[in-house]
């Protein structure tokens, strides 16, 4: 079973590696240490939680229904355009400023809102658990398939409070207008890019 479990580890940590909206999230939180611990046991959580689903049957229901696929797609992309903006225009300022780059400390809800918007309301996150895990990991019997969760799951979590202890270490490295505005410049570019993929794939599948 633990080359079933490695293997889980394996394609886990190739699917979450990619610098994508969740691992900004994440990043950002580390940098500016914001309940990051909190963020990255809520992300683990919440990959293990799509990770079950997807390979315990939820990979059916969205591969049954193109309608639903649609849907969270679109309302996915409406999401990332506008957490982008909001990224871009900080890079921007003409007049920022670190006080204003960096942003007063948010509460946590508000954090706790926005995290379950960048996990949940991200398609990419159902393409990875419920279609390329669900369609690989779904084909293997219940035992083997119990160890492939739970190296996926591993690959999550190592990650995510990983990303996160190390970002809020380098913190007073990243302390700088500069690079603060190329930070947000990156997470900007990587919300629209992600976008476009998906809205491109979306109009070219109807």
């Amino acid at each position: 079973m633990f080359s079933i479990y490695f293997q889980g580890v394996m394609l886990g940590a190739a699917l979450i590696l990619p610098l994508g909206p969740q691992n900004v999230f994440v990043m950002n939180q580390g940098m500016q240490r914001q309940y990051h611990v909190m963020t990255a046991a809520l992300c683990s959580l919440s990959d293990a939680l799509l990770i079950g689903a997807g390979l315990f049957g939820g990979s059916a229901l969205l591969l049954q229904s193109p309608l639903l696929l649609q849907w969270v797609t679109w309302g996915g992309v409406a999401f990332l355009l506008w957490y982008g903006f909001g990224a871009l225009k900080t890079a921007c300022s003409g007049a920022v400023t670190l006080a204003q780059t960096l942003q007063a400390p948010r509460g946590r809800w508000r954090i706790v809102l926005t995290l379950m918007a960048v996990t949940w309301l991200n398609p990419h996150v159902y393409l990875d658990t419920f279609v390329v895990l669900g369609s690989l990991g779904g084909q293997l019997p219940t035992e083997p398939r119990r160890w492939f969760a739970l190296g996926t799951i591993t690959a999550s979590l190592l990650w995510f409070f990983g990303l996160a202890l190390l970002a809020a270490r380098l913190a007073p490295r990243l302390n700088t207008v500069l690079a603060q505005r190329t930070i947000q410049l990156l997470v900007g570019i990587v919300m629209w890019g992600v976008a476009g993929k998906l809205a491109w794939q979306a109009w070219a599948t109807q």
